[in-house]
């Protein structure tokens, strides 16, 4: 059936008086995934479940808004959620290597830190104040009086004993000094030398003696300054826990419910207690040559806040487009003193997983996958349920001080957003990949133009231009949008969900409606943008119309050619996508090689359009060769095509060369041709019929419009044409036309305007038809071929 479509046919206009509003003003607002029922569906089931391993990969082309529209469905999704707890780190009194992690209620864990910077600064004073009050004075002085009245007693006995045996006593720098006395005086060591010999022994021996009891007095003297420290210890014990004992017990009290908080405040009183010399001294804060460098001691009291919930209203939802590992997993930062590098607690710090912990993370999957130590890292941390803070790689030529700090629990939901050839990959080469993302939520590149969808499509268009704060659009613009949804999509019957690319196009005509001081955004704006954004990008194409329009590209478009077909491609440069017509020609001529395809022997033939080839030998065997071989040689050549050819758009194009040259019956060159074909003659849909048409229409327009022109479609293809408006135009006026076939036979009528013929029984077909001819000059070529055999 050969159907000449009409001016209706070409597009499906949307009447703006169906739209319900004058305006985009009057539409809701709405914040939510339009069109994507089934991915919609997958995510709810995804974020309810909460068994392990059940992450969502969100897949779809980029330009649906997978991003946008995930994050705020997340948005919406956790607001009503409880919010997770806060974390932080604190130093570790038994291993300062290893941090210890606090899990408080959300917002607890910035007032932690700061009740325990005021806690810190209360003891330092406090305790500085109680140890030079004159009480301590006091209690210091009597403690140390009544050890040094026994001390006195001590050396007052000492000194009794020496007179006693002859000797007096000499305090210096090497101890107590013994020195004899003849008749109450010191002997020096002349005299003494002047002695008798038994006297001087009689000395000796007393000395010796009285050493002993000189040591045995410094060992009691030594113990006494040792009880007499323990008890000045003793007092600073029971000073520093009066101090303590308060405002330990308040803080306490605040955090009673919190197990590990009240562990750490135990661990941090016990430390004050064994180092209370840093708190009866001035800070000066500088450090001990002696102990090299190190960060200062009294960061062990503080609080690192990893994550802080104290705004959050609901469960967190994370946005990490930049997933390097740092960014995503934290790092443990170090400071340069007396140059050397050192770090501690107080320098660790938290990635998008802290913060997304307890909430959903969403992460853009190739980014994820490239970035080094991310993936494997992120489906460690899924795996093992905890985030560990650490280094990525080992230091390749020097090692510094780190840290190791303690994982922290992990529950989030990740959501990767990819291309769908992405999940194919990550699920037949990643092993992991399958157990950790379940979940797959599939978004569609369009959604069926019903009432419904269209009024969801008017809702977008207000969200975009309140968000925005751009001009709304009117009810004619409103239906230019949804008709361009439509050109987007490629279907009359559906809309495209590639929302970035309708919001660029409002984004543009707010700009043009700017330039005229419009109040609202109308069709002719929508228009101009569509018109400028073609333009700006369409350099290329033009310089191609310009070479066939002067002939230098050979494209006929008047006059009839024997084996010679307008045949239409698509060229995709960047964001430009365009059709362009190609001459095709086929020559037969007597042999056994059958159809020839040019572009195949130039190894210029991509694999499916060898198959479209070869599948019009199908046809011809098929048809034409029942009762005789099929001796012919046809050769086909896109002609000037320099570069490669795929697809088998036109395998009936070729076709219908063949039949023109075996048939000697002239082809119109004012007719372009697209669709396969299958064995049995039925032409097939292809893709890029919009483009394909335009692209034929403007070179007839540079070379004049007959009337006589036009372009032939399968019938296949119907549903996809949303032409432009000057080409309606054209065929509303007669300048151009458009056809739709079903059958080879319906095409080869509508291009040489001879009947193509149906086949008998005794494998004829009818008298004067096209089919005719072709089987007449193939049973001549067979004959000829035969004899030239013998």
């Amino acid at each position: 059936m050969i159907r000449e479509l009409s001016e209706s046919d070409l597009r499906h206009r949307c009447d703006p008086k169906s739209l319900n509003c004058k305006s985009s003003a009057e539409a809701d607002s709405q914040i939510t995934i339009f069109g994507q029922e089934r991915a919609v569906h997958a995510m709810k089931f995804g974020l309810d479940i909460n068994d392990h391993g059940f992450n969502i990969f969100a897949a779809g082309v980029s330009g649906t808004g997978r991003t946008t529209a995930v994050e705020r469905f997340l948005e919406n999704f956790a607001a009503n959620k409880p919010t997770p707890p806060d974390w932080c780190y604190v130093h570790d009194f038994e291993d300062s290597y290893r941090p210890l992690a606090i899990s408080l209620p959300a917002g607890k864990a910035r007032e932690f830190q700061k009740d325990l910077a005021a806690f810190y600064k209360s003891i330092q004073q406090e305790i500085r104040a109680a140890f030079e009050s004159e009480d301590y004075a006091s209690q210091r002085e009597e403690t140390l009086k009544t050890f040094q009245k026994q001390k006195e007693k001590i050396f007052k006995q000492l000194g009794k004993l020496a007179k006693k045996k002859g000797f007096g006593l000499q305090m210096a720098a090497m101890g107590i000094l013994t020195i004899p006395l003849i008749e109450g005086k010191p002997v020096n060591e002349e005299e003494f030398l002047k002695l008798k010999e038994k006297e001087r022994e009689e000395i000796s021996k007393k000395q010796l003696q009285l050493q002993g009891e000189i040591e045995a007095s410094v060992r009691k003297t030594r113990t006494l300054d040792k009880e007499a420290q323990g008890a000045l210890d003793k007092l600073d014990q029971e000073v520093a826990q009066f101090v303590l004992h308060d405002l330990m017990d308040s803080l306490k009290d605040n955090y009673k419910e919190i197990k590990d908080v009240v562990s750490h405040l135990d661990a941090i009183h016990n430390d004050v207690l064994e180092n209370l010399a840093q708190f009866k001294a001035e800070p000066n804060g500088e450090n001990n040559p002696k102990s090299g460098p190190q960060k200062p001691t009294t960061n062990k009291y503080q609080v690192n806040v990893l994550v802080d919930n104290s705004k959050l209203e609901g469960r967190p939802v994370v946005l990490e487009m930049n997933p390097t590992y740092s960014n995503l997993f934290g790092r443990i930062e170090q400071e340069a003193i007396m140059g050397a590098l050192v770090t501690d607690f107080t320098l660790i710090r938290g990635g998008s997983l802290h913060q997304a912990n307890g909430g959903y993370l969403v992460l853009p999957a190739e980014d994820a996958i490239r970035n080094p130590f991310t993936w494997e890292s992120l489906k460690r941390s899924l795996g093992n349920r905890e985030i560990a803070i650490e280094q990525p790689v080992e230091q390749p030529v020097f090692t510094t001080k780190s840290l190791r700090p303690e994982p922290i629990p992990l529950n989030v939901k990740v959501i990767l957003i990819g291309r769908p050839e992405t999940y194919q990959l990550l699920l037949a080469y990643d092993e992991d990949f399958r157990e950790l993302f379940k979940v797959k939520a599939d978004f569609d590149s369009q959604m069926e133009r019903s009432e419904e969808r269209i009024q969801e499509y008017i809702s977008f268009v207000c969200t975009l231009c309140e968000t925005e704060n751009l001009r709304h659009v009117d009810q004619y613009g409103l239906a230019r949008i949804v008709e361009h949804g439509s050109r987007l999509a490629n279907d009359q019957e559906k809309l495209s969900t590639k929302f970035g690319e309708v919001a660029d196009v409002i984004r543009e005509a707010n700009y043009y409606a700017s330039k005229n001081d419009a109040k609202l955004i109308n069709a002719e704006h929508i228009e101009k943008t569509i018109e400028e954004r073609f333009y700006r990008a369409g350099l290329m194409q033009d310089r191609l119309r310009e070479r066939m329009a002067y002939g230098i590209i050979k494209i006929d478009v008047r006059g009839e050619k024997i084996g010679q077909v307008n045949g239409l491609s698509v060229l995709q440069l960047g964001d430009l996508t365009f059709g362009q017509p190609s001459r095709i020609t086929a020559s037969v001529g007597i042999g056994k090689q059958g159809v020839i395809n040019v572009e195949r022997e130039a190894n210029l033939s991509g694999p499916i359009h060898t198959k479209g080839v070869l599948i019009i030998s199908g046809f011809l065997a098929q048809n034409f060769a029942q009762n005789k071989p099929l001796s012919l040689n046809a050769h086909l050549a896109f002609e000037q095509s320099y570069g490669g050819v795929d697809g088998d758009s036109a395998s009936s194009t070729e076709l219908y060369a063949i039949l023109s040259a075996l048939s000697n019956i002239p082809i119109k060159q004012g007719i372009a041709v697209t669709g396969s074909v299958n064995q049995k003659g039925e032409v097939q849909a292809i893709g890029g019929a919009n483009e394909k048409i335009e692209g034929f229409f403007e070179i007839c327009k540079l070379k004049g419009l007959t009337g006589e022109q036009g372009v032939m479609i399968p019938a296949s293809n119907i549903k996809n044409l949303m032409l432009k408006q000057e080409v309606l135009s054209a065929v509303k006026k007669g300048q151009f036309k458009i056809w739709a076939v079903d059958t080879i036979e319906d095409g080869i009528e509508v291009l040489t305007g001879v009947e193509a013929g149906k086949k008998t029984k005794d494998n004829t077909f009818k008298s004067g038809s096209l089919f005719e001819s072709v089987n007449q000059r193939l049973d001549q070529m067979a004959s000829d071929l035969a004899k030239f055999s013998q």
